[in-house]
């Protein structure tokens, strides 16, 4: 159970209906992550105002940014973010057999040279809070400095994101019991 008292979904502020409206109007639930942000409304939209571009406006093939955000996912131990981006990795060009080998990606056939070096600056990122000469070099070869930003800071944001979620006790919800 989260640390923070979960926002009502139907809780009207001018800040939290610009996020939770997104959710409302298509029918969805509201995301615990965003119910538990909304305890502070200015900074939810703060949040989602650098989040939502960076996932959605960026240029750098969104398949790829969504491994590496499941491999940073992977590292942290955020079921969370694992849960609600393993759809989003399949649905743009991700496969189930990447997926399934992410953990021994470095080792694995089924990535290619893009994403074995987006695989490793994840890596070196998330778990040393740096990126490597080598791999920054191979990186700056294949990208430009627009798509170098968008990668480093979609690596980094979700690494932000998976202590932000560590850190209020937010999980995955448990997986339906078979019948």
């Amino acid at each position: 159970m989260a640390r923070l008292p979960l926002v009502d979904p139907d809780a009207t502020d001018p800040d939290l209906d610009v996020v939770f409206d997104v959710f409302r109007s298509a029918g969805r639930e509201v995301p615990v992550l965003y119910r538990a942000l909304g305890n502070s409304p200015r900074l939810l939209r703060a949040w989602t105002d650098f989040a939502w571009p960076l996932r959605a406006d960026a240029t750098t093939p969104r398949g790829l940014r969504e491994l590496a955000i499941l491999r940073v996912s992977q590292l942290t131990g955020a079921d969370f973010e694992w849960h609600a981006h393993a759809p989003m990795a399949l649905q743009f060009g991700g496969t189930q057999e990447q997926i399934d080998a992410l953990e021994s990606w470095s080792t694995s056939d089924v990535f290619d040279a893009d994403q074995r070096l987006v695989l490793a600056a994840a890596d070196q990122l998330t778990t040393d809070l740096a990126i490597d000469e080598a791999t920054f070099a191979a990186l700056n070869e294949r990208w430009t400095p627009a798509e170098m930003v968008e990668l480093v800071l979609t690596i980094a944001f979700y690494s932000c994101v998976s202590r932000v979620l560590s850190a209020l006790d937010i999980h995955a919800p448990p997986e339906p019991s078979p019948k």
